[in-house]
């Protein structure tokens, strides 16, 4: 595979003729470049005017390569052949080189050029390409290549230094001025009134070419690719990277260079910000082929959709401004946007059901453009590199209901479809007040997210977040929200549940039990002495046992048993079990045997807790040993002694009206997969309830 490279523009602030007097300081050898030992000239010539002069050298090298390597290559240094044409009337030098050394087994060619400044004629560009192709060396060939990869690169950017050395050299020796060649032959310069006049349609055209985001030339010039950089935008020089971009290594300043020219001459001149591509490079690893592919989906999904005018077009809805969470507010210690979601306390379900995913994802998307002009207008104001946002996202009433099935794939797609139109755009997640029940969430979402991504998710349990280490660190104090213990008022709707009648009819019309069939969770009718138990049999120790389940209706009491004994026959008919089922209602089963005796055949390993109609419970439990585990929940209307019926129970008996319902999902996570930052939780309460009641 031919490795290549391509430098941007690099500027010297002085004349092009004083640069060549520092460049050819560096010859025969130059104790600045070790790997450079000598030089001889091969042949030179000099035209009478001395307007342009060509010299060919053979240049020694002695590269930095492992002991065994030069063995193996039997020689201690490596030769190049190199080729000056120097064009004093034009002011231009051309450097082209190749390698004399191992030709037939690895191919090195380098193409530089001297030119004046296009907009100052006292200053000087420099300009560099290469390539390189390793086709054999005695099975070495990757070690070549990174060698010779490594050297190249670590020697480009100590070039600029070594001239700047030397043209402060010339200055401290008194040298500040050298004259043109033209300045020296005004004898030998053309009269510009014997060339006759200029076409004004050249002048058009010379002008249009000028102004242009892409430079043609022909297939044989040997400036068109310079010409190309350069006018696929004037300012793209190495101080322009650096002030605008951030700092690139050289490797990933050629990935942006070439990837521009290709987007230039595919695109007809028309390419996306350098900001925009370089986000697309960093998300690949300045892979040119992968960042390539997938630039040119988002640049014709953009162009699609018409996403570049979303911003001038688009004001959401009522729905939205009253019930998505969320909003910007203020920026970092690194001076980038932040960005606040309130997911937690969020009706998403209600909020998808009212609006469906075309809607939201319309508002996400405005969101992420908003992110974007945002990031460039601080860059703007704040004169440095500004290309991505801090998002903190409150995580407070947070519960396994939020992964109702269709929500799940929505987000799912939302995730998908930023990732690949967005990437690199975050520079942070701090996700604060996660439930005890978040890392079991996490463990269902984190397969679905770039690894890239989740690197720079940080989470804070409790209050951790308040503390040195929390947002303090990424957040100036004054700006942390008012919501999470700071002193900054922030600019977030309130919320709350989104009233059914806004639901969509898609969502009105469907019956209740097709809506469960779209949800990870079951459910449960409770009679008056009738629990519901479900048996997760765990095969070894240390599995987690997770638990979420709303009070649809009535006062639910839960408990978690523990037995060593075979609890039920999987086999056996269910049938047999001690189960009810309500007309058209879903099966409620006793799993626990009645001749088992508490404490001696099973055992409470999770003291009862009460659920109140409304609210949502979720816990974990790391299993101490192997066995069978029963989770119960039964009608905690009636308890103790006194539970003689009334006439109320009677009639409920007879119409099979159950005293309790719920919800509820469970799940067994094993032990190589729980990673580990708890070693037991108890049950909690969500903040929840008021969306729990709503969506009854």
């Amino acid at each position: 595979m031919v490795q290549k490279y391509q430098s941007p523009v690099r500027v010297y602030k002085q004349p092009f003729e004083l640069v060549m007097a520092a460049y050819q300081k560096r010859f025969p050898t130059c104790d600045m470049i070790p790997v450079f030992v000598g030089s001889d000239i091969l042949n030179e010539e000099e035209s009478e005017d001395k307007a342009t002069y060509t010299v060919e050298r053979r240049c020694k090298l002695n590269v930095n390569a492992p002991y065994i390597l030069k063995r193996v290559a039997g020689c201690e240094y490596v030769y190049f052949v190199q080729k000056n044409a120097l064009n004093r009337r034009e002011r231009t030098l051309n450097i082209s080189a190749f390698n004399e050394s191992f030709s037939s087994r690895v191919v090195v060619k380098e193409n530089c050029e001297y030119s004046v400044h296009p907009d100052n004629s006292d200053w000087t560009c420099f300009e560099q390409s290469a390539t390189l192709e390793v086709k054999s060396f005695f099975g070495f060939e990757n070690m070549v290549e990174k060698i010779a990869i490594k050297q190249y690169t670590a020697n480009i950017k100590k070039g600029k230094e070594i001239i700047e050395h030397f043209l402060t050299e010339l200055q401290n020796q008194g040298v500040t001025h050298i004259p043109t060649w033209c300045e020296e032959n005004p004898h030998l310069m053309v009269d510009p009134t014997e060339e006759g006049p200029v076409d004004a349609k050249d002048e058009t055209e010379t002008e249009e070419g000028e102004n242009s985001l892409s430079r043609s030339g022909s297939a044989g010039d040997a400036h068109s690719s310079n010409e190309r950089i350069r006018g696929a935008d004037a300012n793209l020089d190495e101080d322009y990277i650096e002030h605008n971009l951030g700092m690139l290594n050289p490797i990933e300043e050629s990935t942006l260079i070439q990837l521009r020219i290709w987007l230039s001459d595919t695109h007809n001149g028309k390419i996306p910000r350098d900001e925009h591509i370089l986000r697309f490079l960093r998300s690949r690893d300045f892979s040119m082929e992968k960042t390539r592919e997938i630039l040119c989906q988002s640049l014709s999904w953009r162009k699609q959709h018409q996403i570049d005018r979303l911003l001038d077009s688009y004001v959401p809805c009522e729905t939205l401004q009253q019930y998505y969470l969320g909003g910007w507010h203020h920026h970092d210690h690194e001076g980038r946007p932040v960005y606040v979601l309130k997911l937690g306390q969020m009706d998403t379900k209600g909020v998808l059901k009212a609006l469906g995913e075309e809607k939201i994802l319309r508002h996400i998307l405005c969101i992420m453009e908003e992110g974007l002009k945002r990031c460039q207008e601080l860059s703007a104001e704040q004169k440095k590199p500004m290309c991505s946002w801090t998002c903190i996202v409150d995580l407070e009433g947070l519960s396994m209901r939020h992964l109702w099935r269709p929500g799940i794939q929505a987000l799912l797609r939302f995730i998908e479809l930023i990732e690949s139109n967005y990437p690199e755009t975050m520079a942070r997640l701090l996700m604060v007040r996660a439930p005890r029940v978040f890392p079991v969430l996490w463990a269902l979402l984190n397969p679905f997210i770039d690894e890239k991504t989740t690197s720079k998710f940080m989470m804070y349990t409790g209050t951790d977040y308040l503390r040195p280490g929390g947002l303090i660190d990424y957040i100036p104090e004054q700006y942390i929200p008012d919501f999470l213990g700071g002193s900054c008022k922030c600019n977030i709707p309130a919320g709350g549940p989104v009233p059914k009648s806004l639901y969509r009819k898609e969502w009105e019309n469907r019956e209740t039990g097709e809506l469960w069939e779209d949800t990870i969770y079951e459910r449960a009718n409770l009679f008056k002495g009738m629990p519901h138990e479900v048996v997760v049999k765990v095969p070894e120790k240390e599995g987690v046992i997770t638990w979420d389940f709303d009070s649809i209706r009535g006062d639910i009491l839960f408990t978690l048993y523990y037995s060593n004994k075979e609890v039920f026959d999987e086999n056996e008919d269910t049938s047999t079990n001690n189960s009810s089922v309500a007309p058209g209602g879903p099966q409620n089963s006793q799993m626990i045997p009645k001749n088992f005796v508490l404490d001696e055949d099973f055992s409470v390993v999770e003291a009862g807790i009460v659920c109140r109609e409304g609210e949502s419970v979720q816990g974990s439990h790391v299993a101490s040993d192997v066995g069978c585990y029963i989770l119960q929940w039964k009608w905690a209307g009636a308890t103790g002694s006194n539970q003689s019926s009334t006439v109320q129970d009677v009639f409920d008996q007879v119409t099979h009206s159950a005293k309790a319902k719920l919800i509820y999902y469970h799940e067994l996570l094993p032990s190589e997969n729980f990673k580990g930052s708890m070693t037991s939780l108890e049950s909690c309460q969500s903040a929840f309830s008021s969306l729990t009641i709503a969506s009854r």
